[in-house]
């Protein structure tokens, strides 16, 4: 994979704000999917693993990620994929992981519920051999050390870091690696109070906070107001931004600025964790409820 990355300024009245742009790292590994698999793909090649398993929704980024890593790097490659009802055939996400070779598994909210227990595990070697295990959302020790790698010297300029928040892993890794000065501020896609403990796991510091009033209504969840700022801001930086994560945090963070919370002069760095394979399965959903779609025209 070769690293592509560009840092885009924009200026406010009173603060600047700058995108790190993760999503260029990789056409279908894209930001902090390509960190978080970096060090467990080299890890299950060291363990002699030929294929690795994951878990994953029906729109997720990471199974999309796993399924193309797998196929350059020469990984078989298994997604359980929660909810029985779906099938590749009505889904973006699911029908390019499977061009890829991923192996779709389908099983019930139920039985997804129970993923991480040993006796669940033991039965998905029974059924698929030996494996090298991924869990959901990709993060562990090895993904909190590639996503520490997000932030360089150059990034010691900034007073604020921002990234959107799924699993935790990218803003522990981030937590990890920024300077003593710089404040980390997270934006959750989800709805709930559960990951600071999760982020705690891995996270050495405590220089984060999350921000969670721009999750609207949860994980997947959006309204006309987020399409429209997600629209207007492609069409008046030519970035695009995903529903899911990215959009919220943006959305957030120029919410923040015009309601005066950062400190005249701050320097912003928002981080781009990339996710935009997940557009066209939203517009999908999007079409089918007659509402208006997200932009994805150059």
């Amino acid at each position: 994979m070769t690293t592509h990355n560009q840092l885009v300024s924009f200026g406010f009245t009173a603060v600047s704000l700058y995108i790190k742009r993760e999503d260029l790292i990789h056409p279908f590994v894209s930001g902090n999917k390509y960190r978080k698999l970096k060090y467990n793909l080299l890890q299950a090649k060291a363990e002699n693993h030929y294929k690795i398993l994951t878990y994953g929704g029906a729109f997720s980024n990471h199974i999309a990620a796993v399924a193309a890593a797998g196929k350059e790097y020469k990984f078989e490659t298994v997604g359980i994929i929660r909810g029985e009802e779906l099938s590749e055939t009505q889904n973006p996400t699911l029908q390019f992981a499977k061009s890829c070779g991923m192996q779709l598994h389908f099983i019930s909210r139920e039985a997804y519920r129970h993923k991480d227990e040993i006796s669940f595990i033991e039965n998905l070697h029974q059924q698929f051999g030996s494996f090298y295990l991924i869990p959901e959302g990709g993060t562990n020790p090895l993904a909190v050390k590639g996503c520490a790698e997000i932030l360089t010297p150059e990034d010691t300029q900034f007073d604020y870091i921002c990234c959107a928040v799924g699993t935790g892993g990218t803003i522990a890794g981030l937590s990890n690696s920024a300077s003593p000065h710089q404040k980390l501020l997270g934006f959750p896609a989800l709805k709930g109070n559960f990951l600071t403990e999760e982020i705690c796991k891995f996270a050495h510091n405590d220089n984060f906070e999350l921000i969670a009033d721009y999750h609207f209504g949860g994980y997947g969840k959006i309204n006309e107001d987020l399409i429209r700022f997600i629209n207007a801001f492609r069409k008046e930086t030519g970035i695009a931004l995903d529903p899911v994560y990215t959009g919220k945090m943006i959305f957030g963070i120029a919410d923040l600025i015009q309601k005066g919370y950062f400190q005249k002069g701050s320097k912003i760095l928002a981080v781009h964790t990339g996710g935009l394979q997940g557009i066209a399965g939203m517009n999908s959903l999007l079409k089918n409820k007659n509402r208006p779609l997200i932009d994805i025209h150059d």
